[in-house]
């Protein structure tokens, strides 16, 4: 009797332990076939490392994590165009504008640390000092959004960079051979998802300002609202303006047309003033610097933060020039044409992209030295009244030369 009892417990028993070595099994198999496509899949084209490479292609354990870095989607995710690049360009711009701004109103700037070089490390000085400060959350706040609503924001700021190929599909070496360039994200519509996830950053900012609950958070956060009235709609146009004469949002073809034409800056130089102008507003460049406004509000809707958090938050505004640099390099400045660098391989085309960008934010953070800073209504006037009128004549110019005088490819 007990022994017929236990046959259905018995076989569910068996049934149980086989489905979980079935997961099990297939769980390995896939791993091993994850593996062996990894290995299998081409590295990107870098002649300089490949001494490197093959050698440490031949360490046991060593050689998968190598083809997983090399793989081109996580080496383009994450170094190039990816995390690392986004990394060096705020380490550079943090530390160029401000010995930039002190040699301009003689003042010394960055030095004490590692002063041989200019005080270069002092961005890393700052940063190692961050992570040790206390970060702490005001009674009044908003605690899970005050905790985190930075990194909502910083992720957003991050997101476009993605889309914003910084070379070719594929082109060819001088010895003939074809490769592919370095890019992350491709689905031809890239410019116009770039945008429309760079309009969400400003969310995030309010956000942040909101859950702070101070009154000096609470003045930065609605001029943050203010100045996004003012320049979201002149910026979108500008790009609407511009893809008109190449027809196409695809990165690729955008730059063929440039290559093969002229450079946008050239073809519609109303709507590159105007995308700048809009740059400018959108990071809070002087003389836009208004939501942050330190002689009136102490840092906006940043005041409250600290530690980590602080420099995590400081450096947003940085991120999102760099990334608004990259689209205008890419919409206005040919992208990465240039001519190829031996020994680089990919990274040619993404290294004539990078000192395009980088000239960009070099000339644009050079505004804090010279121009005072605009009232918030002074802004707003701005942009609804000779801004939109220079982006409306860029629309114009742009329908004019795709109708009567270029056709797109």
């Amino acid at each position: 009797m007990l022994g017929t009892c236990m046959k259905p417990v018995l076989s569910i028993i068996n049934w149980a332990l086989s489905w979980v070595s079935g997961i099990i099994s297939s769980a390995i198999q896939l791993l091993y076939s994850i593996i062996n496509y990894i290995l299998s899949r081409p590295d990107d084209y870098i002649p300089f490392l490949w001494p490197i490479i093959n050698f440490l292609n031949h360490v046991p354990i060593i050689n998968i994590i190598v083809h997983l870095i090399f793989w081109r989607p996580i080496f383009d995710l994450l170094f190039v165009p990816g995390l690392v690049s986004v990394l060096i360009a705020l380490i550079f711009i943090i530390w160029f504008e401000r010995k930039l701004t002190a040699k301009v109103q003689w003042r010394i700037g960055p030095l004490e640390v590692s002063r041989p070089i200019g005080g270069f490390l002092q961005p890393f000085a700052d940063l190692f000092r961050y992570m040790f400060q206390e970060f702490v959350v005001p009674l009044q706040a908003d605690k899970n959004y005050f905790i985190h609503g930075p990194a909502i924001v910083f992720i957003l700021s991050t997101l476009p960079i993605f889309f914003i190929p910084i070379g070719p599909k594929q082109f060819t070496l001088p010895n003939g051979t074809t490769i592919e360039g370095i890019y992350g994200i491709y689905t031809g519509y890239d410019v116009l998802i770039a945008i429309a996830l760079i309009t969400l950053f400003n969310i995030g900012i309010i956000l942040i300002g909101w859950a702070s609950n101070d009154r000096f958070t609470y003045i930065g956060t609605v001029r943050e609202a203010l100045l996004y009235t003012g320049y979201e709609a002149i910026l979108i146009l500008s790009v609407v303006a511009i893809l008109l004469i190449y027809g196409t949002a695809d990165p690729f073809k955008i730059v063929n047309w440039q290559v093969t034409h002229l450079p946008g800056i050239i073809a519609n130089p109303l709507a590159f003033l105007a995308f700048l102008i809009a740059t400018l507003m959108a990071t809070s460049r002087f003389p836009f610097e208004i939501p942050e406004a330190d002689t009136e509000i102490v840092l906006g809707p940043y005041t409250e933060y600290s530690g980590i958090v602080y420099g995590l938050v400081m450096t947003m505004s940085y991120e999102k020039l760099y990334v608004l640099s990259l689209l205008m390099v890419l919409l206005f400045l040919d992208g990465w044409a240039g001519p190829y660098i031996p020994y680089f391989g990919a990274l040619s085309p993404a290294i004539w992209f990078g000192i395009k960008t980088y000239i960009v934010m070099m000339i644009m953070v050079f505004t804090r030295s010279v121009y005072g800073r605009y009232r918030p209504d002074q802004a707003l006037k701005m942009s609804w009244s000779s801004l939109l009128g220079l982006v409306i004549a860029a629309l114009v110019l742009s329908l004019i030369i795709d109708l009567l005088i270029i056709k797109p490819l």
